[in-house]
């Protein structure tokens, strides 16, 4: 208890120091909002570390064996989730996949809507030190990690307690407060869209689920896969080739981990390859000879996909790692050598065709390799596209294809199998009203001077709901930890959040 009242008092300071820093003349937030913000982290420091404690206990994540409506751990989280609501005095109501969590009168005919996720991603619980299930304190001082952390039940316990604060200080608010929780953003959002169209939703709307100070364009999701038949024939006997190649885990996570297995690989050869690997900066190999084969396992560092820049991509980096010959054109082979001519170790498509470009606000596309999986027809390799504005989906589609086809031209032996590429588009929010709350907020309590929107790479559910853009959870210039092996949100900025979501829904609400 002492440590995390210490790291709590640390995070209060680090606000009102911040507040003091904010830039003189700059226009902040009202009274009644900044002594809101002040008792939500005084009075609920810990509740909010405790209640984010019991959501990330439940696994949410997608199971395609158990339907969503009898998943115990989603029925779990639900029920958590409405008892309490019902515990901090709010009303609540269960639409299957979505549920809404309310402050204020059901018929009030202004609302402010908040939006997250309750279902989470994927996880490798070998990858660790306690169970991504159980919100560990105590491995890495200052973070709380798990599974949802940051992406979004950190968010979720935040704002919970945002509206907490309003109710304790009996503020005249003017506009329902409603709090949105999906529970298959992760997964599928059909649902949600159907949801949206007949049910009456907020005039103004924030999402918890991307970066500060406010997101106001998202780039669009797309995917390239390329299968690599069985049907290829199998190396010339004795001659070197890779017998198997495989990585990821799934779609939006740049990929920590993959194999290569190597026949009839030469000592010298193995040196180059050896070698090749040592010039590479952060990535782990090990290797393992077995007769004339070599076995390498290959270790990057995990990433959402939007943001590849903050991951190692090692599917990408091992494919490099053997890029000392062409190979034969094996299923395996063929995936290698088209991974090392057509990608390379970047992640902005520059080597694939004439596909690369960039947009002066939202940024260049981001084309990453991300997952490789094994199907019946053969090996699956999926490509992580996520475009800006600039290009029209059907010119980008014909320039990807324009470079699938130059490829095989050079590539006869290999029919590429099983072609998919689904393209996406990019979003752009040009109606907030609440930017100038969202800004003024933000900079008073971090002392950032003058800030902007910003583009991400991600897609939240502000493109479904009217006015929304996102307002965190992550700062800018660091690090997104969702989607990683390595989820976590600090303490400090747990709180730095509860602040800023209680002082702006004091503000657009009042």
């Amino acid at each position: 208890m002492k440590t995390r009242h210490t790291l709590a008092a640390l995070a209060l300071a680090f606000s009102a120091a911040a507040a003091s820093a904010a830039p003189a003349g700059a226009t902040v937030p009202g009274e009644a909002a900044v002594k809101a913000a002040k008792h939500a982290v005084t009075a609920y420091r810990d509740d909010v570390v405790d209640t984010l404690a019991k959501l990330v206990s439940y696994n949410t994540v997608a199971d395609k064996d158990i339907p969503f409506e009898r998943n115990p751990q989603h029925l779990g989280f639900k029920k958590f989730l409405k008892d309490e609501a019902a515990r901090l005095g709010f009303d609540f109501a269960d639409y299957g996949h979505v549920l809404v969590i309310g402050l204020g009168s059901p018929d009030a005919q202004e609302k402010v809507g908040m939006i997250a996720h309750g279902d989470v991603q994927p996880v490798d619980p070998g990858k660790w030190k306690k169970s991504p299930f159980e919100l560990d304190r105590t491995s890495e001082p200052g973070k709380l990690l798990a599974r949802g952390a940051e992406d979004d039940k950190g968010p979720i316990a935040t704002a919970l307690y945002a509206m907490k604060s309003l109710k304790d200080l009996q503020l005249p608010l003017s506009k329902r407060i409603e709090l949105y929780v999906y529970m298959a953003e992760e997964s599928d959002w059909e649902p949600l869209v159907q949801f949206v169209k007949t049910h009456p939703l907020p005039q103004v709307n924030i999402t918890l689920d991307a970066e500060y100070p406010a997101v106001t364009a998202e780039k669009g999701y797309g995917t390239v896969a390329v299968t690599f038949p069985k049907t290829l024939p199998a190396a010339p006997a004795g001659e070197p080739s890779v017998a198997q190649f495989g990585g990821g885990f799934f779609g939006s996570q740049i990929p920590e981990d993959a194999q290569a297995r190597i026949a009839n690989l030469s000592p010298a050869l193995e040196s180059q390859i050896r070698q090749r690997a040592a010039k590479q900066t952060g990535m782990r190999y090990a290797f393992e000879r077995q007769g004339k084969d070599l076995t390498i396992v290959a270790k990057g560092v995990s990433a959402h996909s939007s943001k590849p820049e903050d991951g190692l991509n090692a599917i990408s980096m091992l494919a490099d790692a053997l890029a000392v010959r062409t190979w034969p054109d094996s299923p395996e082979g063929a995936m290698v050598n088209f991974l090392n001519e057509m990608v390379g170790t970047g992640y902005l498509g520059e080597k694939f065709g004439n596909i690369a470009y960039r947009d002066s606000f939202m940024g260049p596309m981001t084309f990453a390799p991300t997952v490789i999986r094994q199907k019946e027809g053969g090996g699956e390799l999926s490509i992580n596209i996520r475009r800006p504005q600039g290009k029209t989906a059907q010119q980008l589609g014909n320039e990807i294809n324009a470079a699938l086809a130059q490829w095989q031209g050079a590539h006869q032996a290999v029919q590429l199998a099983d072609v998919k590429v689904q393209i996406g588009d990019p979003w752009l929010q040009q109606d907030a009203p609440q930017l100038p709350v969202l800004m003024k907020v933000f900079a008073y309590f971090t002392g950032v001077k003058d800030p902007k929107p910003v583009a991400v790479g991600g897609g939240t559910n502000s493109r479904l709901f009217p006015h929304a853009v996102s307002f965190g959870p992550a700062m800018p210039r660091t690090v997104y930890t969702g989607h990683s092996e390595h989820e976590f949100i600090t303490l400090k900025q747990l709180l730095l959040n509860l602040e800023m979501y209680t002082a702006v829904l004091a503000e657009l609400a009042e």
